[in-house]
């Protein structure tokens, strides 16, 4: 067994224990293998162990990823997005994990319509209402969700967000339970279901789980340590 897939074994085996812990279902848990700056026999060495749902932060650098790679991947745009990226990124990829700003959402909504596409799309909250970090203040999000709701092309399956930094998977739990507090009062509000929610990383996605996380980015504890801090380390 190689160590990526040693690795995937043993997050499997936590998510299982949160799952169990939160009395939930192990398949309502989708694990991301957070794949940016690594390269693409990494990638194949988690796809032969079964993984099949990947993240990356760039669309230059996954393009020729996705091209060596099987077409039964599945590919998860969890980077900030930056407007003169969103048509490559939306041919590539099948979910959006950072939309931000009903201004984004509205542009990105359009190319999809150009496209043929109907992608999946997240929102980012900004539960910390950090500077140094992008995502909707909640009160914002509420006021705008009506139009979000009106965008033809855009899936919104559910909310992403990327807790203050702490000192430990503890710390990250308000912030969890808070978007998904979000959620709820969202769905009420609009009546609408928004199923998904993506938080959780390599260090505290089983807290997150335990909080109703339905996606979890996970990156270097499958792949090992980055050399460097890269897109606000969204997984």
């Amino acid at each position: 067994m190689s160590e990526v897939a040693g690795n995937l074994s043993a997050i499997a085996g936590k998510i299982s224990a949160a799952c169990l812990r939160a009395g939930r279902d192990v398949k309502s848990v989708e694990l991301i293998a957070v794949s940016k700056t690594f390269p693409v026999g990494s990638v194949r060495e988690a796809f032969e162990a079964g993984q099949l749902q990947f993240g990356e932060s760039k669309v230059q650098e996954a393009e020729p990823k996705i091209a060596a790679l099987p077409g039964s991947l599945h590919w998860h745009f969890i980077g900030r997005v930056q407007r003169n990226k969103v048509r490559k990124m939306l041919q590539n990829f099948e979910v959006i994990h950072a939309i931000d700003s009903l201004r984004l959402a509205s542009y990105t909504d359009e190319i999809a319509g150009e496209l043929g596409l109907f992608p999946k799309v997240f929102l980012q909250v900004n539960v910390g209402r950090e500077a140094s970090k992008g995502g909707f203040e909640p009160d914002v999000l509420r006021a705008e969700m009506e139009g979000l709701l009106k965008l033809e092309r855009l899936e919104i399956i559910g909310l992403m967000c990327i807790p203050p930094a702490g000192p430990d998977p503890e710390s990250a739990r308000p912030w969890f339970a808070l978007l998904r507090e979000i959620r709820d009062a969202l769905e009420i509000e609009f009546g609408v279901i928004l199923p998904a929610l993506s938080m959780g990383m390599s260090g505290d996605f089983g807290v997150a789980i335990e909080e109703g996380s339905t996606h979890v980015r996970v990156g270097s504890a499958i792949f090992g340590k980055r050399s460097y801090r890269v897109d606000e380390e969204l997984g």
